[in-house]
């Protein structure tokens, strides 16, 4: 299952049966999923527009989802005691794919606080534990993605001969940066750094970080058990996927 997405370079792997579950169950909706992950690409310049939040490749997924019946969706429980209730909780969560056979849930953490992965793995586990879903998928920034962006961004910048960041913000629509990054990125200029470098060097530090939503987060958290023990899909978007 999602042979293609390896070979593409996605990260794939799966916890507590999810992929038995998907295969047998849910091998449409698994389908649904990979054509539409390899269908998706993001120009190197977007990751810079959008100034390290969600990138507009990244929303167009989103839609597509949306339009192939994954929509958003809020769970509300509550708990009744001899007809006063006692207990009333609520989880919205941003693509859910219903089938006759049951529910499978999606988040997509492109580039929030590493937080937010603890925030969808309880989700998903109370979700499972009340048989509101029978599968949890979580999609972040891959492990090849991370650790090639700064190169990416640098390759972008030089492809395009920027030396400076006026022109970045005009050419790109990147929101105005700040004196304390434009400073930073002075600073290491003044280095002698080429601006490419220095400018993808502070872009990328301060923007997809360490303290971000990416791979390695999710691994951390999933190899200690949060989530447990509901099955959970885990992908992450591979380098291949920009362009530059």
């Amino acid at each position: 299952m999602f042979e293609r997405l390896l070979q593409k370079g996605f990260d794939v792997e799966t916890r507590n049966h999810a992929g038995a579950i998907l295969s047998v169950d849910f091998p449409d909706i698994a389908g649904e999923l990979e054509t539409a992950l390899l269908a998706l690409s993001i120009p190197a310049e977007e990751l810079i527009g959008s100034g390290g939040g969600e990138a507009p490749s990244t929303q167009r997924l989103r839609k597509r989802l949306y339009e192939e019946r994954w929509p958003k969706h809020t769970f509300d429980f509550r708990l009744i005691v001899d007809g006063r209730e006692s207990v009333s909780n609520s989880h919205e969560i941003d693509h859910v794919r219903t089938t006759p056979l049951g529910k499978v849930a999606l988040e997509i953490e492109w580039n929030n606080k590493d937080p937010f992965f603890d925030r969808d793995l309880e989700n998903f586990q109370r979700l499972h534990a009340q048989s509101a879903i029978s599968v949890g998928i979580l999609i972040t920034r891959g492990a090849s993605l991370q650790d090639d962006m700064r190169s990416i961004i640098k390759r972008c910048i030089e492809k395009h001969e920027f030396v400076n960041e006026a022109d970045m913000v005009q050419t790109f629509g990147m929101k105005d940066r700040t004196k304390r990054q434009r400073d930073a990125v002075q600073r290491l200029i003044d280095l002698q750094t080429p601006f490419s470098e220095a400018f993808a060097k502070h872009f990328v530090s301060d923007k997809f970080g360490a303290a971000t939503t990416h791979w390695q987060k999710l691994k951390d958290r999933i190899d200690r058990g949060v989530g447990n023990p509901c099955p959970l899909l885990l992908i992450g978007l591979p380098a291949s996927i920009v362009e530059v």
